[in-house]
């Protein structure tokens, strides 16, 4: 995605459905003419088409009677899984808003392991992927805070937890630069898709706060249309895909479809990721059902997917019951046990904080669960001491293995 910096805001065209619209715009080369061929100067210098996104705070649609009951059976399944999962006294919150964070970051070709990930996360590895699915995850936490103030402030608050530690200079702000996807590197001539000018920008994020207020019968359906119209957008010049699957979960809270936890739905459309594009495809040419059923599908995969992880995290509990036979209920190395189902990587430092005991009392329940199998102690590459429970990392990469099924 590239872009050159312009102007504000105007209001936009209205268009039939989710169709957009094009219009021709200006392009100011950003080379000179000597440093480049003839051919793709006379290209770079002529106006270019950029996409005029539908008006859609009224948009009514109808669906098939098949993806209609297909809708409602996601959504119920949501609803289930939530309450299920919700009353279980484990961690599955945190456990799962990183698996959501981790399968939306594989969407968009960043990958990384849970012990890498849990590593970024305390602090104790700084490069590859691992620090930026982090940012994720405080991206998807800040949308799940603000999940009933859709507001521009609060999408560009989440925006910015996503990439102000990497990338400070595009946060803060909706974009002020015309970006696109694919194509070339001068200008978006041959881009595969070209957003809206960034003068429409203000107006058309307004209209998609206005439809996603809006109460819907069929819920999912309308979060699906709504995140096809934010990536049609694409208010931001990097990070609209993690900011926009962000933005669903804080939907999925704000219509009452989940109230605890947050199903890992970015792990369905992982498994689907070929159809995910070509939905957003058919959606900028008016037609909803794809995105719908991507939506629907990736709904119930990423509950199946959760129930497994579920599943295996409780059995390694089991498993770590038996190997802490004879040890007090009240002892550290139990609490430290605890800690470690939800942070898979410890620190003495981050154990401390956590359990509130003494140096001595955690640095003899980590041994003890060391001796017992249950953790392993290693380095980090800064060459300090960490504590890994290797059965939840096996668990949470078997979760991530799933996701990368395609359908």
């Amino acid at each position: 995605m590239k872009g050159m910096r312009m102007a504000p805001s105007i209001t936009p065209q209205p268009i039939a459905g989710t169709a957009v619209g094009s219009e021709s715009r200006p392009w100011r080369p950003m080379v000179a003419q000597d440093v480049v061929s003839r051919r793709v100067w006379e290209q770079i210098t002529r106006p270019y088409e950029a996409s005029v996104p539908a008006v859609i705070a009224d948009l009514e649609f109808d669906l098939p009677d098949e993806v209609v009951e297909d809708v409602t059976n996601a959504q119920q399944q949501l609803v289930r899984f939530d309450t299920e999962v919700g009353s279980i006294t484990a961690p599955f919150a945190s456990i799962l808003l990183r698996s959501e964070s981790a399968s939306s970051s594989q969407i968009e070709n960043l990958t990384s392991g849970a012990r890498a990930i849990a590593e970024a996360e305390l602090g104790e590895r700084a490069d590859g992927n691992a620090p930026l699915i982090v940012n994720n995850v405080r991206a998807l936490q800040a949308a799940l805070d603000a999940a009933d103030e859709l507001s521009a402030e609060t999408i560009i608050r989440m925006h910015r937890e996503l990439l102000h530690r990497t990338d400070p200079g595009i946060t803060g702000s909706y974009r002020t630069q015309q970006v696109w996807i694919g194509g070339g590197s001068y200008s978006p001539h041959d881009a595969d898709f070209i957003p809206p000018h960034h003068e429409r920008v203000a107006a058309a994020m307004a209209d998609f706060e206005a439809y996603s207020g809006r109460v819907a019968t069929l819920p999912l359906a309308s979060i699906a249309i709504a995140h096809a119209q934010f990536e049609t957008i694409h208010p931001f010049p990097d990070g609209n895909g993690r900011t926009g699957r962000a933005l669903v979960q804080a939907a999925l809270r704000r219509t009452g479809l989940t109230t605890s936890v947050t199903v890992p739905i970015s792990a369905g459309i992982l498994q689907q990721r070929t159809r995910y594009f070509d939905a957003l495809d058919a959606y900028r040419a008016g037609d909803v059902v794809p995105i719908v059923r991507v939506f629907a599908d990736g709904a119930v995969l990423a509950i199946v997917n959760g129930r497994q992880l579920v599943d295996d995290i409780e059995a390694t509990q089991a498993h770590w019951a038996d190997r802490m036979s004879g040890l007090r209920s009240d002892s550290a190395a139990r609490e430290i046990a605890r800690l470690a189902i939800g942070h898979p990587v410890l620190t003495s430092t981050f154990v401390r904080r956590e359990v509130d005991r003494s140096g001595p009392a955690v640095f003899r329940g980590l041994d003890q669960l060391v001796e017992r199998g249950v953790l392993t102690e290693t380095t980090s590459q800064s060459r300090n001491r960490l504590w890994v429970a290797q059965d939840v990392i096996r668990n949470l990469d078997g979760f991530a293995r799933r996701s990368m099924r395609t359908r």
